[in-house]
């Protein structure tokens, strides 16, 4: 039960983030503008099945700005890019004149969002970001990512000896494939709201099928 916010205040809002975003790009394009977009959608879908009160600027704002420092994922601080962001949030709203009683709200969100950082959610607009978020590991959106990501640090699509890790440690520094049963496939367990648990439990299962057919063809069957 999304509140406090009406219909154009959140479009005012949206336009003003979208226009500084548009002005302030960077080259990962995992964490770009079209991210930001599809959380913010992937928020309202939560929140429309979500019984709480929940601050919908509040949440529009941690998903335009959750990401505004995303360190790489094979750098030693990546554990701290949601800290970061959540700080650099705080400027960017204060310099775009935003509701200034909403401020921590926005950024216990953004701070809290991160996998890596495991900060507890301690209210409801922080727990939909987080699953809204999430979301974006899991389907054929987290799919291209999650390889996109691997091309771009360097590393293997998949160990060609043992590629799923029968008989060594799995190992996602290296290998693409190893980042599935790490974490991509744990997510649905880690979701807060009933919404998030429905959607991830379905994307979940498409990246299974892509994997089930993944190990099909490495055994040389392209039948199916």
């Amino acid at each position: 039960m999304a509140v406090f916010s009406d219909d154009e205040q959140l479009a005012s809002w949206e336009s003003r983030f979208v226009d500084y975003l548009r002005h302030h790009e960077t080259d990962d394009h995992s964490h770009d503008l079209s991210h930001f977009q599809r959380v913010w959608k992937t928020a309202q879908l939560i929140m429309v099945e979500d019984e709480r009160p929940v601050d919908r600027l509040v949440v529009l704002a941690a998903c335009y700005f959750h990401d505004i420092v995303s360190l790489p994922k094979d750098h030693p601080q990546r554990s701290e890019s949601s800290r970061l962001a959540a700080a650099r949030t705080c400027e960017i709203l204060n310099e775009l004149a935003f509701p200034a009683s909403l401020i921590p709200a926005v950024a216990h969100a953004v701070e809290a969002h991160s996998f890596s950082a495991n900060i507890p959610t301690e209210t409801p607009e922080a727990e939909v970001v987080q699953d809204a978020d999430r979301m974006e590991s899991l389907g054929a959106i987290g799919l291209a990512r999650v390889f996109y990501t691997s091309g771009k640090l360097g590393r293997h699509i998949f160990n060609p000896e043992d590629p799923w890790a029968n008989h060594r440690e799995l190992d996602d520094r290296n290998f693409g494939i190893d980042h599935f049963p790490l974490k991509l496939l744990r997510l649905a367990d880690t979701m807060k709201t009933e919404a998030g648990r429905k959607l991830a439990r379905h994307n979940t299962e498409y990246l299974n099928q892509f994997l089930q057919k993944l190990a099909r063809e490495l055994e040389g069957d392209y039948s199916c």
